[in-house]
């Protein structure tokens, strides 16, 4: 009796060796692990010295890229080999390591098409204010590229709360008032915001009305 061949799912998973990589191979491990059918295909995208290479200088790049595969390499094992620990027997049972050169992003979606990748994972990095909503520009550019679907992994953290808009300060609201308009700010505001330049239709030729228009800036 012969068996249907176990359909293969590669999951290709990017690393720069961060605390945001090391939960993105996790992730991959823990899908992969005790799945047969299941490859996780590791990627750096190594950033060669272009100097040396506008330099001629290929030998000196081809040993640094031989290192960057050999640091993958251990990186690879070790990271297998902590998650093995910490999971008992569980491990995934196919491990692939790739080095790609240039834009992390490119790169990394491009392999994906290489090899018919069925999920992406890559990390991104913790951020602060407003920055925190944004992802890194490499999962932009692999959520944006790449073939398949992307799963975007990121350190836990604290949410720091978005800042809060200020209501508008009372005194500018009724200067504003109190002058029709004339003035924008408060005396305290003032020096801050700066003066508007008014100006009046009368003042330009052939104006036919007196509403003030509003021609200059408000820092």
């Amino acid at each position: 009796m012969h068996h249907a061949p176990l359909m293969k799912y590669l999951i290709l998973v990017g690393t720069d060796y961060s605390e945001a990589s090391d939960l993105a191979m996790n992730a991959a491990f823990e899908l992969a692990a005790g799945k047969d059918e299941a490859e996780v295909h590791v990627v750096n995208v190594w950033l060669p010295d272009m100097e040396a290479v506008r330099g001629g200088a290929l030998d000196a790049s081809t040993l640094s890229l031989q290192r960057a595969a050999n640091d993958l390499a251990g990186y690879s094992t070790q990271r297998v080999a902590a998650f093995q620990e910490a999971h008992g027997a569980a491990r995934p049972s196919k491990v692939f390591n790739h080095v790609r050169l240039a834009e992390p992003g490119r790169e990394i979606a491009q392999l994906a098409a290489d090899l018919e990748a069925d999920l992406v994972i890559v990390g991104t990095h913790d951020r602060r204010g407003i920055e925190r909503f944004l992802l890194s520009s490499v999962a932009q550019a692999v959520s944006r590229l790449a073939p398949c679907p992307v799963l975007i992994m990121r350190p836990k953290a604290i949410p720091t709360p978005v800042p809060a808009i200020e209501p508008p300060c009372p005194r500018c609201t009724e200067a504003r008032f109190a002058s029709q308009g004339a003035e924008m700010w408060c005396e305290q505001h003032r020096e801050r915001h700066g003066q508007r330049h008014t100006y009046h239709q009368d003042d330009r030729v052939g104006g036919g009305t007196n509403f003030p228009l509003v021609y200059g800036t408000s820092r």
